[in-house]
């Protein structure tokens, strides 16, 4: 019995074929996201995490609940803005730490802009890195997930 060769000799071709395919095409879970509800800025070495503003109704008092983290070697002072620079808060981060937002961290308030389920523009600055403003989303206070923010805050 003469055994054929040639179906042994199409696995490689198939193994290659396959392989190359992530040789071509961007790894997706090596590229930053926000893996949650809120939205990410970035302001030199500084980086802000899930961001989100909570709030029971445009015109209302509001809280900045999120992360800033200071990858860098130097100490970072960050002013926070939501309400069109009506109120600014400045939070220390030193180097190479995280520092949670809310009020079970450090208390940004201010005055909701938008109504939940809108965005309203955030800016971030800092001596070293400048100012950016990014959208970030506007969730109902009243909702369960987020009712104890607003109490815990004293709003």
């Amino acid at each position: 019995m003469k055994l054929s060769l040639a179906p042994l000799a199409i696995i490689p071709v198939v193994a290659l074929t396959l392989a190359g395919c992530s040789y071509v095409n961007p790894i997706t879970t090596k590229q930053d996201y926000a893996p949650s509800d809120g939205f990410q800025a970035e302001l030199g070495d500084v980086t802000g995490l899930n961001l989100i503003v909570v709030t029971e109704g445009d015109g209302e008092p509001a809280v900045l609940i999120g992360t800033l983290v200071n990858e860098g070697g130097d100490d970072a002072t960050v002013a926070l803005t939501f309400d069109a620079g009506a109120t600014f808060t400045d939070v220390e981060v030193a180097a190479g730490t995280s520092v949670p937002l809310g009020p079970d961290g450090e208390l940004v308030e201010g005055t909701a802009l938008a109504a939940p389920g809108l965005l309203t523009t955030l800016q971030l600055a800092t001596e070293g890195g400048g100012a950016v403003q990014v959208d970030v989303p506007v969730v109902d206070g009243t909702l369960e997930e987020y009712a104890t923010i607003l109490d815990e805050a004293g709003l």
